[in-house]
């Protein structure tokens, strides 16, 4: 008989990978059967699911009744919780909790988390305004605290986001500025691409993961490697240039320039992941994750 496999955020970045990667592995797609969660069952990422043999349910992660029914039957469950949909640390914290609440309720052994360090902790208190790290972080700390058998993915900076910073300038030359110099350290990765090909790996890993984080990242790159890959594959002129922080928080809406800035000087320091190795993470793959300069030359096509 066929294990339930639960995953939230179905047709989004995260969630959708999860789920192409389990129906493409041959161990993976006998053992499971696949239930994704999302808030509208009518959208044609929703229905394409159902195509391939998903069921697809409504779910919202503010109604603790449908959690119940989301995770009911499940063994595994993948969660990701999106704080960029309200902006609101004190929601997605809450949404967090109330799924971990449904998964303990209804014996789920293995909950997939996509969370993020404590950047408050990390920092001793200097980068205290990352709330959507800092709420993920409590989501986690709550998930251990409930005792859910449960292992933490956490994704690296989003590839997608990175590349469209490399902007084209008036003489045709691509520039990459950020408020933080060239020992800034970005853990990059392919959200649509690689989420499931790492929680895949924690799943077959289950025994060995429990409690343990996985780092979702293909390497740490500096500003000046990615520029220079950038050119190798584009063909393209491109530089890195560190501006002034009053300046690059210019370009932002007032009400996350601070958030986004502390992010990036988190690069550089205590970084991303705080220091951790991304030895052990990559090892447990069974195919190494898109590089760089191959998500550029993809994204260039």
């Amino acid at each position: 008989m066929s294990r339930l496999l639960v995953v939230f955020g179905a047709t989004g970045n995260q969630g959708g990978s999860v789920i192409r990667h389990v129906l493409a592995d041959q161990t993976l797609s006998k053992e499971f059967k696949i239930r994704g969660i999302t808030r509208d069952t009518t959208k044609p990422a929703a229905k394409q699911l159902i195509e391939k043999g998903v069921e697809v349910v409504t779910g919202n992660m503010s109604d603790a009744g449908s959690l119940a029914a989301a995770v009911k039957g499940a063994d595994t469950v993948f969660l990701v919780t999106n704080f960029w949909e309200t902006a609101s640390k004190a929601t997605e914290v809450a949404q967090g909790k109330s799924v971990a609440d449904a998964c303990k309720a209804s014996g789920v052994q293995h909950l997939v988390f996509s969370s993020l360090i404590n950047t408050t902790e990390a920092s001793h208190g200097r980068l205290s305004n990352i709330h959507h790290f800092d709420g993920k972080a409590e989501i986690e700390e709550y998930i251990r605290g409930l005792n859910v058998p449960a292992t933490f993915f956490l994704p690296g900076t989003f590839m997608t986001s990175f590349k469209d910073m490399i902007r084209r300038q008036d003489d045709g030359s691509y520039l990459f500025t950020l408020p933080v110099g060239d020992n800034a350290r970005l853990p990059l990765f392919d959200p649509a691409g690689n989420t499931g090909l790492f929680v895949k790996a924690i799943i077959k890993n289950r025994s060995t993961l429990l409690g343990k984080r996985v780092y979702g990242a293909t390497d740490y790159y500096s500003p000046t490697r990615m520029v220079q890959e950038f050119s190798e594959v584009t063909g393209n002129v491109a530089n890195f240039v560190q501006i002034p922080a009053e300046t690059f928080k210019s370009f932002l809406p007032p009400a996350v320039a601070q958030e986004i800035y502390e992010n990036m000087e988190l690069l550089a320091d205590p970084g991303y992941y705080a220091g951790a190795s991304l030895e052990s993470s990559l090892a447990l793959l069974d195919q190494p994750p898109t590089s760089w300069k191959a998500f550029v030359g993809k994204s260039t096509k």
